[in-house]
């Protein structure tokens, strides 16, 4: 088995969850920690129970269970399995188990002494999401009340981990990462007010890809979503070379497709055009160059609609040291980005939480079905109150919550589903008339296969109601 820089630490952090039960893991992208660390808990006995690993996507809860099933010489569903929304592999075997975050709520709604689950593993808890956050506030609560022996444990890539401990009550263990020289060139002036970022990175695409023809391995393209990335593929397809293949990367594919991006080729040059689900988590082998849009997709309350939409904005330099080091994985790289020096000094140093800026009503909805105010639970970050009021006077309208604050029957039922509050609300009255609608408006697209580009919603829906007829 391949020596990861992860293994170094590995002793220090079993022994640390053995003495204290608690520990935060910091380690950069590409140490090995999400593939070795569950392997290692499990060898070292520390639970019975099974150990329940968090993922913020689907393909990266996939791609860990299939990494860690390999290790192992086992398939899929065996000792490691997974478990995401309308699809899961486990069996009376599986003694390590990973999930996407909303999963882990669901979980404690259902069981809060969370029956059979020795351990829980906050993978990249840097990207701090609503889920990550009520997950782990849930967590501690759990653990102080329930369940003493439940081991939680932390990971993160760029967070600083001070804070992180000191609400855990647990000691930092760190791990060095294993990266080479990553070359960092910018745009000699910055786009002007009216430039079109999108054809320039098209240019930049093409630029690098001449320049670092001699270098071998594919290129690494971040755009902010699934239109950008759809019209690259059309700008770029008959612009590059003919030995270079496209693959598309983005969270709405079906997993054959995403396992094809992740996959080395054996002839030819592969170009991944891919969202920020490349940022971390999931291992790509062969990539040397990467080529920055600097945009990313984040959460934010929209007052128009009462829900949270994806908006683009500036990445954050964390975001942008993170994508860069995915050119220096396995040698020397370079990293093309759409700015100017100047401007990188501009950049926030880190993104914002979910829980600073999103839409409160799905956490205010589980927090009322756990029967808990956010003062009550330890959470990193706490919700801003006068957001959080808003979101309650959201599920009092809807009737989840009566006047006294407590859940209803009817907030129960719409806990239940994978949708906010008003899409909820929306389906349980209007039934499968609604369900269309519901997947139109969504903020997290429930088709399956169906992206996130409303133009490309739309289309979806059409080809839908054709099928039906």
């Amino acid at each position: 088995m391949t020596r990861l820089p992860i293994d170094d630490a590995l002793p220090d952090l079993i022994a640390a969850l053995r003495a204290r039960g608690r520990a935060v893991l910091q380690a950069p992208p590409g140490a090995g920690k999400t593939t070795r660390v569950p392997l290692a808990m499990l060898e070292a006995g520390l639970t019975q129970g099974r150990l329940v690993m968090l993922e913020p996507r689907r393909l990266a809860a996939r791609a860990a269970a299939q990494r860690m099933s390999e290790t192992l010489g086992e398939e899929v569903g065996q000792t490691v399995g997974y478990r995401i929304r309308g699809e899961a592999k486990v069996s009376k075997a599986t003694r390590i188990e990973v999930v996407t975050e909303g999963i882990l709520t669901r979980m404690i709604q259902s069981g809060p002494d969370l029956p059979g689950v020795g351990a829980v593993i906050f993978d990249e808890f840097h990207e701090r999401s609503l889920n990550a956050d009520l997950g782990l506030a849930l967590c501690l609560e759990i653990a102080g009340v329930l369940r003493e022996d439940l081991i939680l444990l932390a990971m993160s890539a760029t967070l600083d981990a001070q804070p992180v401990a000191d609400l855990m009550g647990a000691p930092v263990v760190t791990s060095e990462g294993r990266a080479f020289p990553v070359d960092l060139r910018w745009l000699d002036r910055p786009l002007g007010p009216g430039a079109r970022w999108q054809e320039a990175l098209h240019d930049l695409v093409l630029r690098a890809e001449a320049e670092t023809r001699d270098m071998g391995g594919g290129l690494l393209v971040f755009l902010p979503g699934e239109g950008e990335i759809r019209r690259a593929e059309a700008a770029l397809k008959s612009r590059l070379p003919a030995e270079c293949r496209i693959q598309p990367l983005f969270g709405a594919m079906d997993f054959a497709a995403q396992r094809a991006a992740l996959t080395p080729l054996a002839q030819g040059r592969k170009v991944v055009l891919a969202t920020a689900i490349a940022e971390t988590s999931l291992t790509l082998p062969d990539i040397r160059v990467v080529v920055d849009a600097g945009r990313a997709r984040r959460a934010r309350f929209d007052p128009g609609s009462g829900m949270s939409r994806l908006v683009t904005e500036r990445v954050t330099r964390a975001e942008a040291t993170q994508r860069a080091g995915r050119a220096g994985r396995v040698a020397e790289g370079v990293c093309y980005r759409l700015w100017t020096r100047g401007e990188d000094g501009a950049l926030a140093a880190f993104p914002p939480a979910e829980i600073e800026a999103a839409d409160l009503a799905a956490l205010a909805l589980e927090l009322a079905l756990w029967g808990a105010a956010p003062g009550d639970l330890a959470f990193l970050t706490q919700p801003n109150a006068g957001s959080y009021a808003e979101a309650q006077a959201l599920l009092r309208m809807l009737g989840a919550l009566d006047a006294r604050g407590l859940i209803t029957d009817h907030g129960r039922a719409l806990a239940a589903l994978p949708l906010h509050p008003r899409l909820g609300h929306m389906l349980a009255l209007g039934g499968p008339r609604a369900a269309d609608l519901a997947a139109l408006l969504g903020d997290r697209d429930i088709l399956t296969g169906a992206p996130v580009d409303m133009g490309l919603r739309l289309e979806a829906l059409r080809d839908t109601a054709r099928f039906r007829r």
